[in-house]
């Protein structure tokens, strides 16, 4: 674990002196570009001039060259309008970068501040609805196929055939099925721009609905853990806990299956049923995946801000300040978002390295 701790730090130590590396060099680069564009001109930058477009200002600063700088004429004459001109991209700069033009201070660190805090309550609360979701969905689907095994082992011990009505049933549920997958399986923009004239898509909730219902998010992950699920359930210590005579069968109306109930809990326990030992290891086995999900989640809160344009948040402000150069700003931004994801990743380390000592009987 301590090795996995240093690793984090450096990393982290490493990016953020990487970043403020690369700010540096740009400014610096930036700085000698503009001196030695304004070298020729640096001693006469200084000279006033209220209004670069007046006639008689212009033929009084030639007049003036021309004294202090007798037989250079076609020289003052270059001087002359290279100096009206850089006055005159210096006032269109300042006069286009009014309301652009951002550096980092109290106010603008407040600013951030706040918005990384919607941030990361956002990302929280759609990690944790995810996390519920992706086991729960899961679970209902290893139950499902197992109550559909042994409704067919029964069906054909007693020679029965489906009904028309449960055959019905099934090919609408097919359809619900699709329509779902379709959904789950769309881009959040997708989604947001189809129903944006009926709700308000700038509001923290529509973010959090979003996040958990789009990219494919559920799905991907609820498979993965179906996966381990399954890989479990055909395990030999199965046998062992069946000897211990735990219950087996996953009927709802069984006495000795699953209650429906405990699909749904945020904090799923099935003690004394078979089922216990397969999803306490297949859970164990998800929580390395964590970290994958965390910055599968974290990309699309990204894309979903840049994409609809919500102003006042965390990455649609970074991509505002990358079209304005403010570089600044916006690396103090993408490290927020870096430190986050670092964050995440430590604490899902402990929390595997915690439940590895319980396998271990070391806790």
């Amino acid at each position: 674990m301590k090795n996995k701790i240093i690793e984090h730090i450096s990393g982290i130590i490493f990016v953020t002196l990487l970043l403020f590396g690369f700010l540096s060099f740009y400014n610096t680069s930036r700085a000698r570009e503009q001196e030695r564009q304004s070298s020729s001109i640096r001693q006469f930058i200084e000279v006033p001039i209220s209004n670069i477009n007046d006639p008689f200002q212009r033929a009084l600063l030639k007049d003036v060259m021309n004294v202090f700088y007798p037989d250079q004429a076609d020289k003052n004459n270059q001087i002359i309008n290279e100096l009206l001109s850089t006055k005159e991209n210096e006032f269109n700069k300042k006069l286009q970068k009014s309301h652009l033009e951002e550096h980092l201070s109290i106010s603008k660190l407040q600013d951030l501040l706040w918005m990384l805090v919607k941030f990361l309550f956002t990302y929280i609360i759609v990690m944790l609805l995810t996390w519920y979701g992706v086991q729960t969905i899961a679970v209902w689907r290893f139950i499902s196929k197992k109550q559909a095994l042994e409704r067919k082992l029964q069906l054909a011990f007693k020679k029965e055939k489906l009904s028309f009505g449960k055959k019905t049933g099934s090919i609408f549920n097919s359809i619900f099925k699709s329509i779902v997958y379709f959904i789950l399986f769309s881009p959040a923009y997708v989604i947001a721009y189809s129903i944006r004239t009926e709700f308000n898509t700038d509001s923290l909730f529509f973010m959090i609905i979003l996040g958990v219902i789009s990219n494919g998010l559920l799905i991907m992950y609820s498979n993965k853990f179906y996966a381990f699920l399954i890989s479990e359930s055909r395990k030999g210590y199965l046998d062992t806990a069946l000897v211990k005579n735990l219950n087996s069968s996953y009927l709802y109306n069984s006495t000795s299956g699953i209650p429906y109930s405990s699909i749904f809990k945020f904090r799923k326990n099935f003690k004394g049923h078979v089922f216990q030992h397969i999803f306490q290891n297949a859970r164990f086995q998800y929580l390395s995946t964590i970290k994958e999900q965390a910055c599968f989640l974290i990309t699309g809160l990204i894309i979903i801000e840049m994409a609809l344009n919500i102003h006042g948040y965390l990455n649609y402000e970074m991509l505002r300040q990358m079209l304005y150069k403010n570089y600044d700003v916006v690396i103090v931004i993408i490290l927020s978002i870096f430190y986050t994801v670092k964050i995440t990743e430590m604490l899902t380390d402990f929390l595997v390295y915690r439940e590895s000592l319980k396998y271990e009987n070391r806790s």
